[in-house]
């Protein structure tokens, strides 16, 4: 009895194994190419070239920095890129993908087209390693617009009020996260990149300009008082149309200008 009963167990089993292994249905890979800018300062004979990387999106986050980390980890350790926040706030994982500037961990990769996808560093800066532009300039010149509060008040005791339409007025403005999209897309940037400040800097300049609490707005209108710090702006635009939080750096820079022409 015992060897029958064990025998009825085990063809059993093969019936049951062999019935999943039918209904299984088998696996599809869904690849998609990534071309991705590769240059090292360790081979400087080398031209920057494209890379070619195919990744399985079955198995690969929503975004384009899960693909990109997925190929440091996986792939090539050799890529190098800025990451950090993967939340859109630091702003470390700018770099242009598909010919607009914008960030790694907010860009979703469409994993249906079927379209290959082009990522390069921020255009028209100089590159210290594949998708890491060199931002020494860029910060220089957010520092030379003194971006902090002046007063000549003594310190309040505990808060340094102001009113909520005051308050109101910074909206838009100091929610910029200093990732320089807006500012490496924009051609006049390019152009005088050694002395215009470019869309980032001179919104965060008009951030503290029309802070109620600080006392150095003359200051610092007497500083963009000059033919190219503010007046290389032709209104491209394309700063608005590429900001990754939705922000309007060129209405902050005409705002500049209306300022400094009628008051």
């Amino acid at each position: 009895m015992l060897s029958i009963k064990s025998g009825l167990r085990t063809g059993l089993s093969k019936v049951i194994l062999r019935t999943f292994a039918t209904d299984a249905p088998a696996y599809e890979p869904n690849y998609k190419n990534f071309k991705v800018y590769r240059w090292s300062p360790d081979h400087p004979e080398e031209k920057p070239h494209m890379q070619d990387f195919n990744l399985d999106m079955n198995e690969t986050g929503p975004m384009m920095l899960d693909a990109l980390l997925k190929i440091k980890n996986e792939v090539d350790p050799t890529l190098t890129l800025r990451r950090s926040c993967r939340e859109g706030i630091c702003g470390s994982c700018a770099m242009n993908i598909d010919g607009r500037n914008t960030l790694a961990c907010i860009t979703k990769i469409n994993k249906t087209d079927g379209k290959e996808v082009k990522i390069y560093p921020l255009p028209h800066m100089y590159v210290v390693r594949d998708l890491v532009p060199d931002l020494t300039l860029f910060y220089q010149q957010y520092k030379s617009i003194q971006p902090y509060l002046q007063t000549s008040k003594p310190p309040p005791e505990k808060e340094n009020l102001q009113t909520i339409e005051d308050r109101k007025k910074l909206d838009g403005l100091y929610e910029c996260i200093l990732c320089a999209c807006c500012s490496t897309s924009c051609p006049s940037y390019w152009w005088n990149q050694q002395e215009y400040l470019g869309p980032a800097v001179l919104m965060q300049a008009y951030r503290w300009m029309i802070d109620s609490r600080d006392d150095a707005t003359e200051a610092r209108k007497q500083m963009l008082q000059n033919s190219m710090s503010l007046y290389r702006c032709h209104t491209i635009m394309n700063c608005s149309r590429t900001c990754p939080k939705g922000l309007n750096p060129g209405r902050a820079v005409a705002a500049i200008k209306k300022s400094m022409a009628f008051e």
